[in-house]
């Protein structure tokens, strides 16, 4: 990856890169998590752990912190409810 190349939501995860993937929690669910990646600019990737040729979902620092921040206070929930 470029210094140049720009980087957005729905790009190939290799086009980020194979080092720094982390799969920050994982289940009893065979190995199939998601991981993430932490970029320079501060924003965050997401890829599946079982494609990660795949697309990479790109998430603004902000975006995250109000992401983490509301799944802390259960407004998350519904989702797996």
């Amino acid at each position: 990856m470029g210094s140049m190349d720009p980087i957005y939501s729905g790009m190939p995860a290799t086009d980020l890169g194979t080092e720094g993937w982390h799969k920050p929690w994982s289940g009893t669910n065979g190995g199939s998590c998601v991981e993430v990646k932490r970029l320079p600019d501060g924003s965050v990737a997401f890829r599946q752990s079982t494609d990660p040729e795949g697309p990479a979902l790109v998430y603004s620092r902000d975006e995250m912190i109000v992401f983490l921040e509301g799944a802390k206070a259960g407004q998350a929930d519904f989702l797996v409810a």
